[in-house]
């Protein structure tokens, strides 16, 4: 059984799939592992160091294709790659299936097995696999610290012989995975933290960070059965713009992570709240590839109006490529590992197990 993997689109992407620390767990498995030349040099992970683990470098992506029985990347391959999928294959990555329906029913229809992560269910035997958490967990550090740069004066509280320098304030919209990592990275740095979520369940884990959670009434009628947040009423919405409105005049910095799957990122900051802002006020919009939370977002754009700027990035994981990398790449190990009948040394996709199920394209 072989195992390939092939470079993405580093104008776009530069994470990968594969690590050479994570090629040793496959070949433990039994797995046969290829990749392309140069796979990813630009991470300082060169060639030599797969060999090193008894990965073989071929020529280009199209004989990797042709040669693997399982191919994992990062982000689905582009249309000129995907021609050379055959039947039997298996493809395991973020496919999108929201946007790239029409390309995955044209893959299902040639019987390729399609696995998409990010549909990974939110159960604890998943938790090992869970891209999203583990990619959110650095975007919320990450936004951080890219956030304090542009904020032009000191975060922590500074008591000196001049006078004292008060302690930024920073708002954390959503608090998921990637808004828990921005209020612990804000609070570890000298903020004073406060965060507002639908989720009602997610007040307990804010304060247990040291944040200040702003409840908006009905908000525990607001969760999915699978831990994400639901679309919001009309009346929920206008209580939620009050807060919003009082809070955001005494904010420094603002995180954004407001998020529904496959679905628009919901406006929640408009555009006369940022007017009202303190000039000099930063926010950062994680959900700026789906349209953010801002009226006013613009993707890979720094937009400033009446002195506040907003940033919002197409991939801010481009910035942590390694470490993002490493830890997805062990996500994606988990999944193979769970997928692979180690016994008979082949696919099995047991659509009784839940994984597999809500993961695979049908």
């Amino acid at each position: 059984m072989i195992i390939g993997s092939i470079s993405e689109n580093v104008n776009f992407e530069k994470r990968v799939a594969l690590t050479p620390e994570i090629s040793k767990k496959y070949k433990s498995l039994g797995f046969e592992i290829c990749i392309n030349k140069n796979y990813s040099n630009h991470l300082g992970f060169f060639d030599e160091d797969y060999s090193k683990e008894g990965v073989k470098i071929l020529e280009n992506e199209k004989e990797v294709i042709s040669k693997s029985n399982i191919i994992v990347q990062m982000n689905i391959p582009d249309k000129n790659m995907l021609n050379f999928l055959k039947k039997d294959q298996t493809l395991v990555g973020v496919l999108n299936p929201y946007s790239n329906e029409a390309i995955l029913k044209n893959l299902t229809e040639k019987n390729i097995n399609c696995f998409s992560l990010e549909l990974l269910p939110r159960i604890t035997r998943a938790q090992t696999m869970d891209i999203l958490s583990s990619q959110a967990n650095l975007s919320g550090y990450k936004a951080v610290v890219d956030s304090f740069s542009h904020f032009q004066k000191a975060i922590p509280m500074m008591m000196t012989a001049a006078g004292t320098i008060s302690a930024a304030k920073v708002l954390v919209v959503g608090a998921g995975v990637a808004g828990l990592q921005a209020i612990a990275t804000a609070k570890r740095m000298g903020a004073i933290v406060y965060a507002t979520d639908v989720r009602i369940a997610s007040k307990e884990q804010v304060e247990s960070l040291g944040g200040k959670f702003l409840t908006v009434d009905e908000s525990e009628n607001m969760e999915t059965q699978g831990g994400y947040a639901k679309e919001t009423s009309d009346d929920f919405n206008k209580k939620q713009e009050k807060l919003l409105n009082d809070t955001l005049k005494k904010i420094d910095v603002v995180i954004c992570t407001a998020l529904i799957p496959g679905k628009k990122a919901p406006i929640i900051i408009k555009k006369e709240m940022i007017e009202e802002m303190q000039s000099g006020s930063v926010i950062y919009d994680l959900a700026a590839i789906q349209g953010g939370n801002t009226e006013l977002t613009k993707v890979d754009e720094v937009i400033e109006i009446k002195g506040v700027k907003i940033l919002g990035e197409k991939n801010i994981l481009n910035k942590l490529p390694v470490s993002a990398s490493n830890l997805y790449a062990k996500n994606m190990f988990n999944f193979i590992s769970n997928l692979y009948n180690k016994e008979e040394k082949k696919i099995e996709v047991n659509l009784e197990d839940e994984i597999i199920n809500k993961t695979l394209i049908k």
